[in-house]
């Protein structure tokens, strides 16, 4: 049983991260809005927060805030690469997506299906919401952990077309860019932000499975649908909000540390975590935290609810073997 949690989460999240992978790309993008935006290739060096504070004060920078600067909604995000980098840019790092999921998404579901068997009580056959929290942020830490260097990769080929063509790493697929990071800045660059990935896949998981199935359980003992498609959904979209308002601060905030450029002997963007959050509230405000919040929960509704109803569907293919 506990093998077969694993063989069905896996499928699932492999087919929700493909299907919903423009929109995570887009969110990506959205993120990253306002970080390292000034034009000048002097200024680029210098900390996002002070070269953001350099951009008000110098005076050979004319007053108006660079265009890059402005926040563009994601119908504008994704019209803008389609224009300038082609329709093939939105699936960019779609072979990472399929790694992480592999690994990350695989782990989690599989270890939360184990630990709701093992904590459902016997008599009643329910489960503790309570418990179901616990099994979710067990289950999202070890699959961060596990699945980091595939997100890493993700993430930073996501970002690439943003960037001037000089300053693209142009990861060719994700073994590419994973085998590039540990030769050019090693193989402790695969856990960056590793912390942040633990962080958010605990709330993720939490959020999402623990909510699902506890919106499922309410909807059925009620009676306010049957057990099918239309419940699934129901509780899959609101899975996928809830799991959006609790993540998006920290999913920033792993993002920006992700994709980070580290030179040779010079400091890097951010010392960490920690850093980067202040620096991102003091350069750009505390709503800067939710910046990508509605291609996140645009990607996040979708995802959970191919997630879900996939996972439903697998199960009731698998469940003779």
């Amino acid at each position: 049983m506990g093998v077969k949690g694993f063989v069905e989460g896996g499928i699932a999240s492999i087919v929700a991260g493909c299907s919903t992978h423009p929109l995570d790309l887009i969110k990506v993008r959205m993120q990253l809005q306002g970080e390292n935006h000034v034009p000048n290739p002097a200024v680029q060096t210098l900390r996002p927060a002070l070269a953001f504070q350099n951009t008000s004060s110098a005076v050979h920078i004319p007053p108006p805030p660079p265009p890059a600067a402005a926040r563009v909604g994601p119908v504008a995000t994704g019209i803008r690469i389609f224009q300038t980098e082609g329709v093939a840019a939105l699936f960019s790092g779609v072979s990472a997506t399929v790694l992480r999921q592999t690994l990350y998404s695989t782990t989690r579901m599989g270890l939360y299906d184990i630990l709701k068997q093992k904590w459902t009580d016997e008599e009643t056959k329910t489960m503790p919401l309570s418990r179901k929290i616990g099994a979710g942020l067990i289950a999202g830490g070890i699959g961060a952990a596990v699945g980091n260097p595939a997100d890493v990769a993700m993430v930073r080929m996501q970002a690439d077309g943003r960037l001037p063509v000089s300053q693209r790493r142009n990861y060719t697929s994700v073994v590419d860019a994973i085998t590039r990071m540990s030769k050019q800045e090693g193989v402790t660059s695969l856990w960056r932000g590793s912390s942040l990935t633990v962080n958010r896949a605990m709330l993720v998981t939490a959020s999402q499975l623990a909510s699902y199935d506890q919106i499922k359980e309410t909807i059925l003992e009620n009676g306010l649908m049957k057990d099918g498609l239309g419940t699934h959904v129901a509780a899959s979209f609101s899975a996928g909000f809830v799991a959006s308002v609790a993540s998006n601060p920290v999913d920033v905030i792993k993002t920006r540390v992700m994709n980070m450029k580290v030179e040779p002997d010079q400091k890097p963007p951010y010392a960490g975590a920690l850093d980067c959050a202040i620096k991102t509230v003091k350069a750009e405000g505390p709503m800067a935290l939710y910046k990508g919040f509605i291609p996140t929960i645009s990607r996040q509704g979708p995802f959970t609810v191919v997630l879900f109803v996939t996972l439903e569907q697998v199960r009731k293919l698998v469940k003779d073997f």
